[in-house]
């Protein structure tokens, strides 16, 4: 049955695209060690805006599904950066406990709030990490080592809160922390890919509890508009990224190693710029 009135054909073209999408998805996961979400939120957003998705419900579906897909995305990623020993253990163990915290908190934000806070929240974040990475200089500091105590569990809490309204695996954040903090931006990314595996897990579930409340309002588009989909997680568009995201995601890593840091901090202020811009225009 088509979808929202779409013809066969442009089903087919939504479903080359996510599978497009889900190979530059890991290639990033792996590059910066974001999980991938700061490519799939934009492109769901277009996707489910054709599939005729309620605006109100449009925004957290893409989140939610993007946070699904992070899961074997960043495990995938994070072995990788293991297996090269590049993954700061210590600030993981720091910050286990207070991300899982940040990230029940936000999805219980997500089932009340406004489909305009997601995309306040990721334009927010994505322009403050792109200025600090195209503009910033080696004299701008928080520290010269990050802090321990209450301050560092708290920086876990806001990692961890803010990626599950962005639908990012955390690399945006706990990438601009540690590199705040004098940490190599290639130790931070590498780091990151291992929060993605602590943020997504809970963070998809959340969503599915987050979602139910929702797929409730909207009976007549729960097998049409909104196909197969667990609260705010579509499985078909989790289904269609998931197999190449995780072939590509290995693939980012060994051109992460490869780049020069000032390289690879230019590449990724770049990316966060323009996928902003996207929901700007949106929010006009």
């Amino acid at each position: 049955m088509p979808v929202a009135g779409l013809n066969v054909s442009e089903l087919l073209e939504l479903a080359v695209l996510l599978v497009a999408v889900g190979a530059l998805a890991g290639f990033l996961a792996g590059v910066f060690g974001i999980g991938g979400g700061a490519v799939l939120v934009p492109v769901f957003y277009e996707c489910f805006r054709l599939a005729g998705v309620p605006l109100e419900v449009r925004m957290p579906l893409c989140i939610g599904t993007s946070l699904a897909i992070i899961i074997p995305t960043s495990i995938s990623s994070f072995r990788a950066h293991h297996f090269r020993g590049a993954v700061d253990m210590a600030v993981l163990r720091v910050w286990a406990v207070p991300v899982i915290s940040g990230v029940v908190l936000g999805s219980v934000i997500a089932r009340y709030a406004p489909e305009r806070l997601f995309k306040i929240v990721f334009v927010a974040v994505a322009w403050s990490a792109a200025a600090r990475l195209l503009f910033g200089r080696e004299s701008w500091r928080l520290g010269e080592t990050l802090p321990s105590g209450f301050l560092m569990k708290l920086y876990g809490s806001l990692v961890g809160l803010l990626s599950t309204l962005m639908g990012v695996g955390g690399g945006l954040f706990s990438n601009l922390l540690m590199t705040f903090y004098g940490r190599p931006i290639h130790q931070a990314v590498a780091t990151s890919s291992a929060l993605a595996v602590l943020i997504s897990i809970p963070g998809a579930l959340g969503y599915i509890y987050a979602g139910w409340p929702a797929a409730a309002r909207f009976p007549d588009i729960a097998a049409l508009q909104w196909p197969f989909a667990l609260g705010y997680v579509s499985l078909i568009g989790a289904v269609l990224v998931m197999p190449t995201s995780l072939l590509t995601a290995p693939l980012g890593v060994r051109a992460a190693h490869a780049m020069s840091k000032r390289t690879l901090e230019r590449a990724f202020g770049c990316y966060l710029f323009i996928v902003g811009s996207r929901f700007v225009i949106s929010l006009l």
